[in-house]
């Protein structure tokens, strides 16, 4: 019985062989080239469409390089198949990078460009404002006249103006004067005013206490004379 297991021994180990070797190739035969140069941006519409395209390309990569994984896991040889997917995804990005890179060179390039632009043509406007001024003649000082100007009522002797105030404290002395005299007479009235309010209070309560002392004699006297004819009434019906 043993000596016919030779024979599949020898056939399993030529098909092992025959396996690695044929794995072996494509290993040598995808032996990364070098990346090709990216096509050179003339615009930078085209640097951003480029970069947008980039994007949608690397999004696009690593889903393919997804994809891959999955399909090696359910391989015999997953590690060859593995290294050959990342081979081919590092290749793809490498690429992608390298288009990347030209088109944001180029808009870096755009914005410097323009910018040294913008500044030669201020400095050149600077430049032809600083010649006009230059050429335009100068400005006539303004004459200041510095002519001392005399002081209000500068004129004026001192001894008028001594009068002018001393006529003004007497005109404001007799002004005070007769405000305080009408003050007073203010003052005289409204006390008059008052002591006839109360002369007048007096005669109206010595009015009312006359009216009511005649008032309850009155009614004294009704009463008294009314007891009279009832004590007669009463007498008188007793003789009967």
């Amino acid at each position: 019985m043993r000596p016919s297991l030779k024979p599949l021994g020898e056939m399993i180990a030529a098909a092992a062989l025959a396996a690695l070797a044929a794995l072996a190739a494509p290993v040598q035969a995808q032996t990364p080239e070098p990346a090709a140069a990216p096509q050179p941006t003339h615009s930078v519409e085209q640097a951003n469409a480029t970069l947008q395209q980039v994007a949608k390309d690397r999004a696009a990569v690593n889903d393919e390089f997804a994809a891959s994984e999955r399909v090696c896991y359910d391989k015999f040889f997953v590690n060859y198949c593995m290294d050959k997917a990342k081979e081919k995804r590092r290749a793809a990005l490498a690429k992608l990078r390298a288009t990347e890179v030209e088109a944001e060179h180029f808009k870096r390039a755009d914005s410097v460009e323009k910018r040294d632009a913008d500044l030669a043509v201020r400095a050149r406007k600077d430049a032809e404002e600083e010649a006009q001024r230059a050429a335009m003649p100068p400005k006539e000082a303004k004459v200041v006249d510095d002519t001392p100007r005399p002081a209000p009522n500068a004129g004026k002797p001192v001894v008028d103006r001594e009068a002018e105030h001393a006529a003004k404290v007497q005109r404001q002395a007799a002004q005070d004067a007769a405000d305080a005299g009408k003050r007073a007479a203010n003052v005289q009235a409204f006390e008059n005013k008052q002591a006839e309010s109360e002369k007048r209070k007096v005669q109206v309560a010595k009015k009312k206490a006359d009216s009511d002392a005649k008032r309850a004699a009155h009614e004294a006297s009704e009463k008294k004379k009314a007891a009279a004819e009832a004590a007669a009434a009463a007498a008188a019906a007793k003789k009967q």
